[in-house]
Order: structure tokens, then C-alpha cells, then sequence
């Protein structure tokens, strides 16, 4: 067998299928062997035999070679799986990696997102973020709201103001300081 040429598609599927017909035909040799040793065995009769016991010993001594060959079978199915795992993981794998970069590559350019771009898209997201943190709003930024004036506050000693004619019944505004609406 040429190891080298074992490694190539049509080397694979040659020595996994070769493989797979020689099980194959192996489980079905034995397959025959269980049906000849089971009939062999039902139909001889050994003294103190009762009812139906000779086809349990039939069935009981064939059973060994029936497994056999199922299991021949299984082998021969994993050898075509074996190729097929072999030319999914060794042979496509390139070609499904391109296809997936190209994919990925588009999807990039649909969103958007340029690779080169990345980074600088980043870059000025934290310069923003960093100004708005130190309080120095961006202009025209709309994610960071504006400043807003100081909050002023009343004094908490309050002062009655002293009506000028005796005849006036002061005002709420008059006992308040006037304020600028904010």
C-alpha cells in the first residue's frame, strides 16, 4: 500500500472502500456459517432433549457468530464514515475556511465596518466618552446631553419686606425674591 497516495481523495475512498467490500463480504460469510450451525444444531436431537430444546441450543450456539458479523457490519460503516470524516475535515477544510472569510468579510462590509475603520471608530467613541466623563461636552454630539445651569437657591433667612403705605396687604411676590425661570 502507498502511503502517500493514501493521503489523496481517491486514495482514501480506494483503501476505505477495498476495506468496507472485504467486511462486508466477510459478515455475510459468517452470516452464513450462523445459519448452518443453527440449523445443524435445531435438528439434532441429544438424549434427555424435551420439547424445543434443541432450536433454544441452536439459537444459543449461533449467536456468537451472528454478532460477528453484525459487528463486521458496523466496522464496514465506520469505514465509510472513516472516508467521508477524512474528506470533510482534511480535504474540504481550506475551501469551507475560505468560503467562511469570505462570508465574515462581507457581513463586515454590510454593517459597515471597515478593517482599518475599526479602530478608529474606537479611538474617537473613548475620546468621547472620556470628554463627556471630564465635562467637556462635545458640541454636536447627540449622545451627550448639554450642561445645565447652576441650580440657585433662596436664602434661608427670609426677610419680611416692609410695605411702603399702611393701607397694602403685601403680595406672595413680595415676600419672595423674584427668580428667573430656569
Amino acid at each position: 500500500m502507498d502511503i502517500n497516495g493514501l493521503f489523496t481523495e481517491q486514495g482514501m475512498r480506494d483503501a476505505t472502500g477495498e476495506q468496507r467490500d472485504t467486511w462486508v463480504n466477510d459478515a455475510v460469510q459468517i452470516r452464513q456459517i450462523a445459519q448452518i450451525i443453527q440449523a445443524r444444531v435445531a435438528n439434532t436431537q441429544i438424549d434427555g432433549d424435551s420439547t424445543g430444546s434443541a432450536s433454544r441450543r441452536a439459537r444459543k450456539v449461533a449467536r456468537p457468530w451472528q454478532q460477528a458479523a453484525r459487528l463486521l457490519e458496523k466496522a464496514a460503516a465506520r469505514m465509510e464514515a472513516a472516508d467521508a470524516l477524512y474528506q470533510r475535515e482534511v480535504l474540504e477544510l481550506p475551501d469551507r475556511r475560505v468560503k467562511a472569510l469570505e462570508r465574515k468579510e462581507l457581513r463586515r462590509h454590510r454593517l459597515g465596518i471597515a478593517a482599518g475603520g475599526a479602530q478608529e471608530a474606537i479611538a474617537s467613541s473613548l475620546q468621547q466618552s472620556t470628554a463627556a466623563l471630564n465635562g467637556t461636552a462635545q458640541v454636536g454630539n447627540p449622545q451627550v446631553t448639554p450642561a445645565s445651569p447652576q441650580p440657585q437657591f433662596v436664602s434661608p433667612q427670609f426677610t419680611f419686606p416692609t410695605p411702603t403705605g399702611t393701607d397694602q396687604i403685601p403680595s406672595i411676590g413680595d415676600l419672595f425674591g423674584k427668580q428667573e425661570a430656569v
